[in-house]
């Protein structure tokens, strides 16, 4: 906890949130405010970076510094904001389709250096902002405007991404869940490196409940699984399931039946820094499996603002040269 006090509101601009009503953009917004007022740090130290996208509207929503910048293009320019300037609290806010489509390499890099930075990922599996296409993470056979017939392509799992590009940090939230976003944002924050936080969130106007089957009130205890560092991973409404590792996969099971008992129970290790069970948690789906919240992954590994900002300060005091004049008269000179 820092030392400065806030309250969620000191984050809140003046400008009209124009989100569509009931759009999940709204909860995730909360949840960040809240967390950042939270902190303790100071306000004018946290800078917003976005690309283009309904989420890409943040920036004008939030009492702080931000930039929003062009398509796909959040990962680099956030990247340059906390290169330039280590000391700041860098977020980006993106979307599924300004994250992975046009700016997947910027992206994947981004993950690869691991720089301090929170990458917030909106996912509804479509692109809102122009009138619902669809998306990299859009599901195989799904009809939108630009696939009236049935998509023929196979979606990004993000999670796989991050993974793939060696990874120190990503967890799944849902934007119906307030307090659970909470909590994963703030172990986001604590943690020295990309974090990446995949958040589900649903776009009412154009691929309105597309996560339904697993946020129902009546079904999503048993459809979902809150994975916590150290704890068995339980879940189910009378918290009487849980996932156990048989035959080189996961499995789902009922405690106390076939011979389960709750010792057969994994713990979760998100700290290993093995990735097998990372990337076989981050696959599972209903209704084979039920699907991860909560972090997944959260491992050390070299920062790179950090390496660099110690490589400068190495060289600079090993230098000879301390000015440019010293370095214009350095080597050979003459007099014309």
């Amino acid at each position: 906890m820092g030392e400065y006090v806030y309250d969620a509101k000191d984050f809140k601009s003046s400008t009209e949130v124009r989100w569509c009503p009931g759009c999940g953009d709204h909860a995730i917004i909360t949840a960040i405010q809240r967390v950042m007022a939270g902190l303790g740090k100071k306000r004018s130290d946290y800078a917003i970076i976005s690309g283009i996208g309904c989420s890409s509207r943040f920036p004008y929503y939030m009492n702080t510094y931000g930039f929003h910048t062009i398509h796909g293009r959040a990962s680099a320019v956030a990247s340059g904001v906390k290169a330039a300037n280590p000391k700041l609290h860098v977020w980006q806010i993106t979307g599924d389709g300004d994250a992975l489509a046009i700016g997947g390499n910027h992206f994947i890099h981004l993950v690869r250096r691991n720089l301090d930075i929170n990458v917030v990922l909106f996912n509804n599996k479509i692109y809102g902002l122009t009138k619902g296409q669809y998306s990299p993470t859009t599901d195989r056979g799904a009809k939108t405007k630009s696939s009236p017939f049935g998509t023929v392509e196979d979606p990004f799992v993000p999670g796989q991404l991050v993974l793939g590009a060696r990874g120190t940090f990503f967890a799944r939230a849902i934007d119906s869940n307030v307090k659970m976003s909470q909590e994963i944002l703030e172990l986001a924050d604590n943690h020295e490196g990309t974090s990446v936080v995949e958040v589900l969130q649903n776009c009412v106007i154009f691929n309105s409940g597309i996560h339904d089957v697993i946020t129902k009130a009546d079904d999503r205890e048993d459809r979902q699984i809150y994975l916590k560092h150290g704890e068995k991973m339980i879940f189910g409404v009378n918290r009487d399931k849980g996932l156990v590792f048989e035959k080189g996969k996961l499995k789902a099971v009922t405690i106390g039946q076939d011979g389960y008992t709750m010792e057969d129970i994994l713990v979760h290790d998100a700290e290993d820094p093995d990735l097998y069970m990372h990337t076989a948690l981050i696959n599972m789906a209903w209704p084979e499996m039920p699907v991860a919240f909560g972090v997944i992954r959260s491992v050390k590994a070299p920062v790179y603002d950090q390496a660099m900002e110690e490589q400068i300060e190495g060289i600079q005091a090993k230098r000879k040269n301390t000015c440019v004049d010293d370095l214009l008269h350095s080597g050979n000179t003459w007099e014309v």
